[in-house]
């Protein structure tokens, strides 16, 4: 079961950390990516952070996401790795393909869920244009009304 799966790995450097030291973290990154068949989908250096608590007698850290596709055990040689060396206060890897297929599971049972309803009321399992329209336009009122509500107009 060696499926391409989308994960976030967080690291946290020293503050102190040079360009080119991360330069050279992100390339012994690469280089495990590469080995295992991942790809880099983006690299994003979040800069200089203060952190929760302090890690080491630091206050602050050097923030880097990169957000990888590849299997498991390509993620399991990266944490194991990332633990060695000395440069890496924390890291976290997330398996993020894991949150939007639950997510998209949930949005079809939504539907279903709706168009089986809609059928038990005799109607088209999808909203007709018009029926979309009108609850736009009800949903722009019935806001209207909640924000006229708020800011102390109205009847008292």
């Amino acid at each position: 079961m060696s499926s391409v799966r989308q994960y976030e790995l967080i690291y946290i450097t020293p503050p102190e950390s040079t360009e080119e030291a991360l330069a050279e973290l992100h390339q012994q990154v690469a280089a495990v990516v590469e080995r295992f068949g991942g790809s880099f989908e983006k690299t994003e250096n979040w800069g200089r952070r203060r952190l929760a608590y302090e890690i080491g007698g630091f206050r602050e850290g050097v923030y880097v996401l990169e957000v990888i596709n590849g299997p498991a055990p390509l993620m399991a040689e990266l944490e194991r790795r990332l633990r060695v060396f000395d440069i890496v206060m924390r890291h976290m890897v997330v398996r993020v393909d894991e949150e939007l297929a639950a997510a998209e599971r949930a949005r079809v049972r939504r539907k279903s869920n709706m168009a089986h309803r809609r059928v038990r009321r005799g109607l088209p399992p999808e909203p007709t244009e018009t029926e979309r329209k009108r609850h736009a336009e009800e949903d722009d009122d019935s806001e209207m009304g909640m924000d006229h509500m708020f800011r102390g107009g109205g009847d008292r």
